[in-house]
């Protein structure tokens, strides 16, 4: 009897995870870094019995891996690059499914006085007036990319500045490690933000501005283009990703009663 209760046993714990199908997945440091992933993928492993295997890169790492054919679909937060990867044919398409915003994060005495900033621009050129230490991620990730189009904004060019400028190369959390130690400003995701346990003397300075939206969309990755892709898998995981489960489990992650994303996937 004992025997029979055990091989029972196993045989439902055997069913409910050896069918699990492996699906690779590229995803930005700072999607990571917030701990939604913690929160959506073992959902995803009941609901569909996908086990998802996250590369954590930067938008642009991610990108190239899909182009490479060595993941099997991204999630991002780059637009521009995205529907430059969609049309360059590596992604069969671009699909929205939640956003949240940068913000600028610097010491508290508030050196460069950002906080008085009508636009995000000009709380960056406040930054290069005052040569106020500046962490960047200096790694071609979505946060990066949306650095480097405010410096634009604000006319100026990173290339030029002097010593306060640091590019680190680094993952969202290393960065703001970096800026915690050098009490540095640095441009961040909310959600990272929210999710970091080491700010030291930083806080949140400036927000608001509608040019810091970040948008994350899901790309699965062309089987024309890699034929051993799961495009099948990654059919499934974006019904998921944009239906109602998906819907609660995003709007409800919060941090200390701060909700971190907000889903805007829309219906085909």
């Amino acid at each position: 009897m004992i025997r029979r209760v055990l091989a029972v046993a196993v045989a439902a714990l055997m069913a409910g995870t050896a069918f699990a199908e492996e699906f690779k997945l590229a995803v930005t440091t700072s999607f990571e870094n917030s701990g939604l992933a913690e929160v959506l993928l073992p959902a995803i492993k009941e609901d569909l019995q996908i086990d998802v295997q996250l590369l954590v890169v930067g938008t642009g790492q991610a990108l190239r891996l899909g182009e490479a054919g060595d993941v099997d679909a991204i999630l991002v937060h780059s637009k521009a690059a995205e529907e430059k990867f969609v049309a360059d044919g590596y992604g069969t398409h671009r699909r929205e499914i939640m956003y949240n915003d940068f913000i600028l994060i610097g010491p508290k005495e508030d050196p460069a006085a950002i906080a008085t900033a009508a636009t995000a621009t000009q709380a960056l050129q406040m930054i290069a007036a005052a040569e106020a230490a500046f962490v960047s991620r200096g790694d071609d990730s979505g946060t990066h990319k949306m650095e480097l189009a405010l410096w634009q904004g604000a006319d100026l060019e990173p290339a030029g500045f002097d010593i306060w400028y640091s590019a680190t190369g680094s993952g969202m959390g290393a960065a703001l490690n970096t800026a915690a130690g050098l009490d540095a400003y640095i441009l961040a995701d909310r959600a990272s933000w929210l999710n970091f346990g080491n700010p030291a003397n930083l806080t949140l300075l400036f927000e608001g501005d509608p040019a810091l939206f970040n948008q994350y969309a899901f790309l699965p990755v062309n089987v024309e283009k890699h034929p051993h892709v799961r495009a099948d898998l990654a059919a499934k995981l974006e019904d998921w990703l944009t239906g109602e489960r998906a819907m609660n489990l995003i709007n409800g992650y919060a941090i200390k009663g701060q909700p971190l994303f907000t889903f805007n996937a829309k219906p085909e």
